[in-house]
């Protein structure tokens, strides 16, 4: 096997996907895709094949590119009174209690196909049904509910995931009892839909059969989605942000998204210390970056109309070391793979909190991000159709001064940019192994009005006079890093994170 390949995902099914894929000949990116459709497609209520996202990819001497598959405004052609629209409150008890809205209405454009289908178009080595057959297979004879899935679908099973008749009989047994962690899961329909999208290509997902499906479906059910947006879906090429720290160069998701200014402009901040340790003072540092960066975010990116110039301004601030200008302003799943040739590739995705509704005879659970409220502070009237949303999501690649590559990313909503902040601390600036990294207890800076307080993992030494809300052990609130490294002497290093089932392969397994 002349191009060796690490990688880490969600689950053992998804990275066992990408392990197949790597034994056909795929590169990093023919791995991660295969990987990244059968964790979207095996973890209900985390994300689904309606789903957005952005892939980072790294090339050997190539600068780094995103592609901004996001989710987008629908709508496009139709007046807003044109019919009837529905969307639903819901109030989950989920992570200590989360307002969303689900329903046709809160329906925005799925880019996630079309996204996989971008990257491997540019990189992917194998062909792009090759790299749909482990998702066909899977998906087709069951799979085990994760732990995850369960622990949102306690709480979501009924009130959004029990709206559509198909998703409801693949979650539940017949006297409407959910499934346990483990229980087998065969979505219907999906894996023959999964078959025909490799076999027909993505565009059958936006202008063929299936894009006219869902179209009518949404329409009639009272949302905006219809075949005027799906056709002119485009995914967006954008070099990556990038940012440095100690030997490594850093590329990350650039605006619109808010995920990698932020990732960003914390590293930048967290850089400026003399000495990074975990001890109390370093901590006091990390929690005062946080506070500045995540406020600024708060106060200024979730509802701005400029997000590119607000976004540079965050990061001019923070170049400076400019904590104080920053102070005065105011369910996701990761795939990372890096080969031996020096290609790195990583790929978040999400559908929000799920919108409940599958097109019937499609399998394809809907996504409900005009309605993720915490995120898309506009509510579902964010901008005009064809407009991206915002997004946490800050997919990452790195590159060392010795030739070492890294791909890295989190699932998380607001906590992926801190989760991933502090796993690059402990890896590049720490001396750390990948996974110790990874397992290191995190913390996270929450606000509540214009309050704050710490919430941390076990066994950080936070300050006695720091508002805190402490967790006994590592928990799945503080993300799910997944990490992949390759180094051209010392070969691979994999991680996956314990808060969440993750799965790791390398080529040397």
């Amino acid at each position: 096997m002349n191009n060796q390949i690490a990688i880490a995902s969600s689950s053992f099914l998804a990275a066992e996907a990408g392990a197949d894929i790597a034994r056909a000949g795929g590169n990093a990116v023919d791995a991660a895709i295969a990987a990244a459709l059968v964790s979207m497609n095996t973890e209900p209520g985390v994300c689904s094949l309606g789903c957005g996202g952005y892939v980072t990819v790294r090339a050997p001497g190539e600068a780094a590119i995103t592609y901004d598959g996001y989710v987008a405004v629908p709508g496009a052609g139709r007046a807003p009174d044109q019919q009837d629209r529905l969307a639903v409150p819901v109030h989950l008890e989920y992570g200590g209690g989360v307002d969303t809205v689900v329903g046709p209405d809160t329906i925005a454009v799925p880019g996630g196909i079309a996204l996989l289908d971008a990257a491997s178009r540019a990189y992917g080595a194998l062909p792009w049904y090759t790299l749909f057959e482990p998702a066909v297979q899977i998906t087709r004879r069951g799979f085990p509910l994760p732990a995850a899935s369960f622990h949102y679908l306690e709480y979501s099973g009924e009130p959004i995931f029990g709206r559509s008749a198909d998703g409801k009989q693949a979650l539940h047994h017949p006297d409407g009892r959910l499934k346990a962690a483990g229980e087998n899961i065969v979505v219907p329909h999906l894996a023959d839909t999964l078959e025909r999208i490799g076999r027909v290509g993505a565009a059958d997902f936006y202008t063929g059969e299936l894009g006219q499906a869902m179209a009518k479906f949404v329409l009639a059910a009272g949302g905006r989605l219809n075949e005027q947006d799906l056709a002119s879906y485009a995914v967006l090429e954008r070099p990556s942000l990038i940012s440095r720290l100690g030997d490594w160069e850093i590329a990350t998701n650039p605006p619109p998204a808010v995920g990698g200014a932020v990732l960003s402009a914390m590293l930048q901040l967290m850089g400026q210390s003399r000495e990074l340790t975990w001890d109390a003072a370093g901590l006091a540092r990390l929690i005062q970056v946080q506070r500045a960066v995540l406020g600024y975010r708060r106060a200024r990116l979730d509802l701005s109309d400029n997000l590119a110039g607000d976004a540079e301004r965050l990061l001019t601030a923070a170049g400076a070391g400019d904590l104080t200008t920053l102070l005065e302003s105011g369910s996701t799943c990761h795939t990372s793979a890096v080969d031996s040739n020096g290609l790195a590739c990583s790929i978040t995705l999400s559908a929000g909190y799920g919108a409940g509704e599958m097109p019937p005879g499609t399998g394809i659970w809907l996504n409900n991000c005009l309605g993720e409220l915490e995120l898309n502070k506009r509510g579902l009237e964010p901008g005009a159709p064809g407009s991206r949303l915002p997004s946490n999501m800050a997919p990452t690649t790195a590159v060392s001064s010795h030739g070492e590559v890294l791909a890295i990313g989190s699932p998380g909503a607001d906590r992926i940019t801190t989760a991933l902040l502090q796993t690059l601390i402990n890896y590049f600036a720490l001396g750390m192994s990948l996974q110790e990294a990874v397992q290191h207890p995190r913390l996270h800076v929450e606000f509540h009005g214009d309050d704050y307080r710490v919430a941390c993992e076990e066994s950080l030494a936070i300050d006695a006079n720091q508002p805190t809300r402490h967790f006994p052990g590592l928990s799945m609130f503080f993300g799910g890093v997944g990490a992949a490294a390759w180094h051209p002497e010392t070969g691979f290093e994999v991680a996956a994170d314990p808060r969440r089932t993750g799965g790791t392969w390398t080529s040397t397994d």
